[in-house]
């Protein structure tokens, strides 16, 4: 029985592994995937567009936000006229024939301002003129030198007012003095947008062909991922058929493996039944020859009538016959005969052989594959035809040539006008910071003249320094006064012409800007000339509107759907790769994987496995085996049937007797010895080999035809099978690799609408302009001029209370009484009474 693990262990694998081979079931059942291959790798592309984007320019929010709306609704009150489209039509067609009527019935409120402005220019000198003559002549402006009951109401009245005066002169000056370092600031880098606004918009159009073919040149990046990934496919694929179908191949072969040593463990066993079967029949002859001539010789002695005792002894020798017979089993030399030269392979090197095939597939894929990678290669190469014409194809290169060339007279001619402009504006804050420290020196004047007078009329102590203080107090206001007089005029001018300008490119442009009336007037036909159309510019069959194109701009619509090119310019035709993929598709379809080296079963085991199925082992009649091995090689016991023998010896009263009785169990321990053992030991091994064939020949029958069928299966599935894998491995290789062109494409689709042939700069442009023109330079100029001019009409109360107070600033005589009571007033300050003789 120490043998019999020798064929259970196979069994036990080989039964394993084809439960578990059916189980696995087809490789392409499963749900397939790309885990293999993984996903594309994000590619990273150069910008390709040139840098002409415009900073969007913003004025930052200021405490002279609540001046700036003040301003405008003060221009929006002056300016009530819608814009005058019919006007400025004429203006920018034929100028000349612009009626002077229609300008002033446009402009009626700032005429009313400029008939307000000359009579101010007018009056205020002509007032001072005659207020210094009068003065000249002590006809105005004298002082009081009587007091009255009214005085120190009347004193106090004009110092208030005065004072309040200067408090809104200060403010209106300090303000001024602000705002035109504000327009100062601003108009430096205002005049250099220009230039760079224009420059961006050159670019708008001009350089598209060149950007377009950069971007066209870096399809080489999506190219150089595919081919590299090229160099590896086959294997890929190898290894992925490989892992897929190693788990049936590699379970099947450990089958074979296992049905090999089961073949080779049941020949060997057959063999070893056999061999034992013909000795012991061989054996079994001599045997019961010599059984038979002990038994006749014991049935003499012990019948002799001498022999006391012998009854019991001459029944065990008369049983002393054989007990099996092993003629009567059935011969295998038929199932010897079949098997005969069985195995002819050796399993364990025909299975490792078959695995180094099957493992070296990576390799054999490669080779297989060679040519077809090598035409993948070629085939990605080639660049998409819509991609070669993708610049060459963008339309009006003459229409970028003239816009280009528009705008760069606009620059060249604008450049001399902004150096102009940027001049004029020093000039106009040097005069404006000059009138601004006028109007605080009037400020100055009129707080110091208010002091010295207040300090004059409280100082009691000392009656003379106190009338040097008053008169020095008056005569500041005076030159307060005399100050004011004087910038009135430059004032009132400065103010006005600030103002003319300021207010109509805040009502005229600003209002209208912000309105979109701007862009409407520019999109009715008539209104623009020629020169300043923007279809005319381009040469476009169509005309477009600016409005609508401004806003497509800012939600980042192409250049030529904004230009309304779509009908000879489509992107999308241009990214189309369906021919390209579709070529790359059929190459992928040329790739296949021959696994016929891939035999799993050898000639010669084959036929091993064939002749051990036909060989009839599970039709022998084991049962018959067992009968006679169960069976006694002797029926009587041997070895107690010679102890009775010499215990009867002993007892027999004839020493002739006894002494035969001795021999023949001295014959019998000999004959067991010498025949029975060897024949027990015969019959021990038979049992063996004769258990193991029973117990494993019909579970060996049914899986040997088991594994014959899975081998045949296989050899006709495996290609199929490989095939699945392959086209799935291909699909998920096309699939990964479009993944960069789809990122080409989308990079391209981005880079072109939204930074080359974008027309974002354009409304990015005309925004930044608005920005400049209306917000940091039109608003902080009509703040300086609404401040200064409010300074200007201030300047009128002033002088008036300036002269006023000055008169209660000088000694007052007091005048006699019946009282020496003192009068109650504002200021009680006693002052020095004079009596005339």
């Amino acid at each position: 029985m120490a043998s019999a693990p020798g064929l259970l262990a196979p069994l036990l694998g080989l039964g394993l592994g084809l439960s578990l081979m059916l189980a696995l079931s087809l490789p392409g059942s499963r749900a397939a995937d790309c885990r293999s291959l993984g996903p594309a790798a994000h590619l990273t592309f150069a910008p390709a567009a040139r840098a002409r984007w415009l900073a969007p320019r913003v004025r930052s929010p200021g405490p002279l936000d609540h001046l700036y709306g003040t301003v405008r609704r003060f221009l929006s009150a002056v300016q009530l006229n819608p814009f005058p489209a019919e006007l400025v039509r004429a203006l920018l067609n034929e100028p000349a024939s612009v009626k002077v009527d229609e300008v002033v019935r446009y402009e009626a409120g700032y005429v009313v301002c400029a008939v307000i402005a000359g009579l101010y220019l007018l009056v205020v000198p002509t007032a001072g003129l005659c207020f210094w003559c009068c003065r000249g002549q002590r006809g105005c402006g004298r002082p009081v030198k009587m007091e009255h009951k009214e005085l120190a109401c009347e004193r106090g009245t004009f110092m208030t007012f005065l004072l309040l005066t200067t408090l809104v002169l200060l403010i209106g000056g300090v303000c001024a003095f602000v705002t035109n370092q504000r327009v100062h600031e601003q108009t430096g880098p205002s005049a250099k947008a220009v230039p760079e606004t224009l420059l961006s918009l050159r670019g708008l159009v001009s350089n598209v062909p060149q950007e377009l073919q950069a971007v066209a040149q870096q399809f080489s990046l999506p190219q150089k991922h595919v081919l590299k990934d090229l160099d590896g496919i086959a294997t890929s694929i190898g290894n992925t058929i490989h892992s897929q179908l190693s788990g049936t191949v590699y379970e099947t072969l450990a089958s074979l493996r296992s049905l090999g040593q089961a073949l080779q463990v049941s020949v060997d066993h057959l063999r070893a039944l056999n061999a034992t079967l013909l000795e012991l029949q061989d054996r079994q002859q001599d045997l019961g020859r010599a059984v038979s001539l002990r038994r006749e010789r014991l049935h003499d002695l012990l019948q002799e009538p001498g022999c006391r005792g012998c009854t019991e002894s001459l029944r065990r020798a008369g049983d002393l016959e054989l007990g099996a017979d092993f003629g009567q089993v059935p011969h295998v030399d038929d199932a010897l005969r079949r098997l005969k030269g069985i195995p002819e392979a050796n399993f364990s090197s025909m299975v490792q052989e078959e695995n180094n095939t099957f493992n070296a597939l990576p390799l054999l894929a490669s080779l297989q594959m060679a040519d077809v990678v090598k035409e993948l290669k070629k085939a990605v190469a080639q660049q998409p035809r819509g991609l070669k014409t993708l610049a060459k194809a963008f339309p009006d290169w003459e229409a970028a040539y003239r816009w280009s060339q528009a705008l760069e007279k606009v620059e060249n001619s604008s450049r001399p006008y902004l150096k102009e402009v940027q001049r004029y504006e020093k000039y106009r804050w040097i005069l404006g910071c000059g009138l601004c420290s006028m109007v605080l020196l009037v400020v100055v004047c009129n707080l110091v003249g208010l002091n010295l007078g207040i300090w004059g009329l409280s100082a009691r102590e000392d009656p003379s320094h106190s009338e040097a203080k008053g008169r020095a107090g008056a005569r500041v206001l005076n030159v307060g006064v005399c100050l004011s007089f004087l910038i009135a005029a430059p004032l009132i001018l400065l103010v006005f012409s600030t103002f003319l300008v300021g207010g109509n490119v805040q009502t005229l442009v600003c209002r209208s800007w912000e309105s979109g009336e701007l862009y409407k007037f520019a999109d009715t036909p008539g209104n623009l000339p020629s020169s300043m159309n923007l279809s005319y510019l381009l040469g476009l069959k169509k005309n477009i509107s600016i409005l609508l194109a401004y806003q497509q701009c800012r939600e980042g619509a192409a250049l030529w759907r904004v230009l309304q090119l779509n009908d000879s310019y489509d992107l999308e035709a241009y990214l189309d790769m369906s021919q390209y993929t579709a070529s790359l598709e059929q190459e992928l379809q040329n790739l296949k994987v021959n696994l016929e080296n891939v035999d799993l079963l050898s000639p010669a085991g084959h036929r091993d496995l064939q002749a051990l199925q036909s060989s009839g082992l599970g039709s022998l009649q084991y049962p018959d085996f067992l009968i006679q091995i169960q069976k006694p090689v002797v029926n009587t016991d041997m070895e107690k049937l010679a102890q009775e023998l010499e215990g009867l010896a002993q007892s027999q009263g004839s020493s002739q007797l006894g002494k035969q009785l001795q021999e023949e169990a001295h014959r019998l321990r000999n004959l067991y010895q010498e025949k029975v053992l060897p024949q027990q030991s015969l019959v021990a091994k038979l049992n063996i080999s004769v258990r193991v064939l029973a117990s494993s020949t019909p579970k060996l029958q049914l899986e040997t035809s088991s594994v014959l069928d899975r081998i045949t299966h296989l050899k006709g599935t495996l290609p199929t099978w490989a095939t699945r894998i392959l086209r799935n491995e291909s699909e998920c290789f096309l699939t990964r690799e479009m993944g960069y062109f789809s990122q080409y494409t989308a990079w391209v689709r981005e880079e072109v609408t939204q930074h080359i042939a974008t027309c974002q700069p354009l409304s990015g442009a005309l925004d930044n302009g608005r920005v400049v023109l209306c917000d940091m330079m039109a608003d902080p100029w009509n703040a300086f001029w609404f401040c200064l001019g409010w300074c200007t009409f201030f300047l009128v109360p002033s002088i008036i209370f300036a002269i006023k107070t000055s008169k209660y600033c000088h000694p007052i005589w007091k005048r006699l009484s019946s009282s020496s009571s003192e009068e109650t007033q504002l200021f009680h300050i006693p002052r020095v009474t004079s009596l005339k003789l």
